[in-house]
Order: C-alpha cells, then structure tokens, then sequence
C-alpha cells in the first residue's frame, strides 16, 4: 500500500540508451524506488522487463492560488468553486479549492518523467476524490506497481496523494502500456 511520506531512490532519464543504475543510486533527481537490484533504463523510460511489483515514485507540488487560477484558464473550468472566495464561503468547502484534476494531473508527471518515465501511454485511471484541496496545501502525489501483465506490456499502479496533514485527498488505480527493451 502507499504511504505519502515514503523515501524514493533516483535514476536518470535523460539516458541516450540502456543503463544498469543500482537502486537507491543519485543520478540527476528522478525518482524510482525498488526494493532491491537494478533497474534498466532506456533513453524514453524504464523498459518493461526491469518494472517489479511494488516499485514506486513520488513527487510533491505546493498548490497555489496561481496554479488553480492558471489550470482554470487552460482547461476552461471557471467553477467559481474555484476561483471565487465569497462564493466558495458558502459552500461546505468555506474556501476555494483547487480542481480535482490538478490534483491529479501529479500523478500523471510521475508517469510521464518518473516511473515508468517517457515513452509511457496512460490507458485508463480511476479516481476518487476523498477531500478537498485548497492553496497553500502541500499535495504529496505517489504512485506504486500492483500488477504486470507482459502479453501486452501493461502495467497497474496504485495512486495516491495526500496533503500535509497525510490525508488522503485522492485515490485510484492506472493501468500503463510500457515499452519493452525490443520495442526501443
């Protein structure tokens, strides 16, 4: 299960090819934890054949009133749940919060950049939002592989964030299609 404050190794991605690093091995802040051995990485990620269960990645974002307001202009959602203070004052919330999505668009940097890293392609995500996120709040993101499925080089993680409290403000799963070392 994941844990929001759990300790990450780092790996490259910037790797023009394959490269055996030992876990727990500084090289350039991208952060992967295994439990023991090495992992391979590709100039586009980490190849499907070095993923292991319970490998996992994190990163932490402060939310700001900027991002919310900078998210809104970029997807259109003006909610002024959002975006305005003496709305958001009469909901259950007493404050603005921050879109759920941002929230969870975390999850999809550590994809992305960390684990599996480039050359990943998101093919499906759950998500339960359990508690709302407001600026100022310091949102931990985490993801942790639960199943590898090579007929098809998909991979499930489970997703976390919480705030710096430790609540969980979000939950889900997210099954990646990884490349292999022979797709590279």
């Amino acid at each position: 299960m994941l844990h929001c404050n759990m300790t990450c190794y780092n790996a490259d991605p910037g790797l023009a090819g394959p490269r055996q690093v030992a876990a727990g091995q500084s090289v350039m802040g991208r952060s992967v934890m295994r439990k023991g051995g090495r992992v391979s990485l590709l100039k586009e990620g980490i190849a499907f054949e070095d993923l292991e269960l319970g490998m996992r990645a994190q990163t932490v974002h402060r939310v700001s009133e900027n991002d919310i307001r900078r998210f809104a202009d970029l997807v259109g959602d003006y909610n002024p749940v959002h975006l305005d203070k003496a709305y958001a004052k009469t909901t259950i919330f007493k404050d603005c919060i921050a879109h759920g999505m941002l929230t969870s668009s975390y999850i999809s940097g550590i994809f992305g950049m960390k684990l599996p890293g480039p050359g990943a392609i998101y093919i499906s995500q759950t998500l339960n939002f359990r508690a709302p996120v407001y600026a100022g709040d310091e949102i931990t993101a985490s993801v942790e592989i639960v199943g590898l499925y090579p007929q098809k080089s998909r991979v499930k993680f489970a997703c976390e964030c919480c705030n710096q409290a430790g609540t969980i403000v979000l939950l889900g799963e997210a099954i990646l299609m990884v490349p292999s070392r022979d797709a590279t």
